[in-house]
């Protein structure tokens, strides 16, 4: 077999008209500085269409492939003059945790000309504002990354606007809390939607569960499908019930989708006998490997109940065994 070099690879994407071919999109995971510099140098040369196509091939290859990263030559992408190569190129990043663009991504906030870039950078921060609230990176780089979106919801394009508050639904500052609400009390639904992903992403079941179950009553189909999402990340035993109605009654399938995987969250009684009734009916391959999913899932939730129903507190343990002792 003929051994493909980087400059086949860079020949095929210089190439007006022929489709780039599929199985030269790792040849961009992990590039080595020569092969870098030699794509960067040829850049300019390639058309706008063929940049474009190239990266978002790319993101769905990161999508699907677990071992291949693009982080270095998404990197050296963010000064592309062209706004649709930058915006991609952030989505590119959207897993990198290097907390080294954090002031990159605050700097495209407030400066970058184009809200689609701007847009994209907010949405990609949601990462670094979780990692903070699980103290996986310094507070210091954690408040910037918050800091900066707090800015953004301040922007005068909406969508960067919405971006902003969805990556801030993971945040616990206190100034989060007014937005969500401002944003679930609009008619409007693409700041319904935004809201409740932001809600989803809380961890405050307590605050967020009467908007969300609500929200599930909706008419448009992208709010009642974020509210069905949201209720399943933070696993409202409430929502069991509607859930299990609108198995026989909603008609969208990206809601009905959603709907049997966040049963699979939230679990509970006749959950599963629900879940294996749908699987004996369905006839879809996909369907099935989906619902198949669903019960696995739900397996590792009923697994994390039984953990909950056996933690043992100490503390708490001590002190009965005091009084125990005392009575006896």
């Amino acid at each position: 077999m003929t051994k493909i070099t980087f400059q086949s690879v860079m020949d095929a994407l210089l190439k007006e008209g022929k489709p780039f071919p599929k199985k030269y999109l790792s040849f961009f995971s992990d590039t080595d500085p020569a092969s870098l510099e030699h794509l960067l140098d040829d850049w300019p040369r390639i058309s706008l269409t063929s940049k474009r196509t190239l990266l978002d091939e790319l993101t769905a290859l990161l999508d699907e492939d677990t071992i291949v990263c693009f982080d270095d030559f998404a990197r050296a992408l963010l000064a592309d003059p062209d706004a649709p190569v930058r915006a991609r190129a952030i989505r590119l990043l959207a897993e990198c945790e290097d907390v080294k663009l954090i002031p990159i991504y605050e700097n495209i906030l407030a400066s970058d000309p184009n809200p689609e870039v701007r847009a994209a950078a907010a949405q990609t921060l949601n990462l670094f504002v979780d990692l903070g609230e699980l103290e996986g990176i310094p507070k210091a780089a954690h408040h910037r990354a918050e800091d900066a979106l707090l800015a953004a919801s301040r922007d005068e394009n909406a969508e960067v606007r919405r971006r902003a508050l969805e990556s801030l639904g993971y945040s616990s500052r206190e100034e989060v809390h007014p937005l969500i609400e401002a944003a679930i009390d609009r008619k409007d639904p693409d700041w319904q939607a935004s809201a409740l992903i932001a809600m989803g992403r809380s961890s405050d079941d307590e605050r967020w569960s009467e908007p969300i179950l609500r929200m599930m009553l909706s008419e448009e189909e992208d709010v009642r499908l974020e509210a069905v999402k949201a209720a399943g990340e933070l696993a409202l035993p409430a929502a069991r019930l509607p859930f299990l109605n609108m198995l026989d009654e909603e008609e969208d399938a990206s809601v009905l989708s959603a709907v049997i995987w966040s049963l699979s969250q939230v679990g509970g009684e006749d959950v599963r006998v629900y879940l294996q009734n749908l699987l004996d009916k369905t006839g879809n391959d996909d369907a099935i490997a989906f619902i198949e999913d669903a019960l696995d899932n739900l397996s590792f939730t009923e697994g994390s109940e039984r953990f909950d129903l056996l933690a043992v507190d100490p503390d708490e343990d001590l002190l009965e065994l005091d009084e125990l002792e005392e009575e006896e």
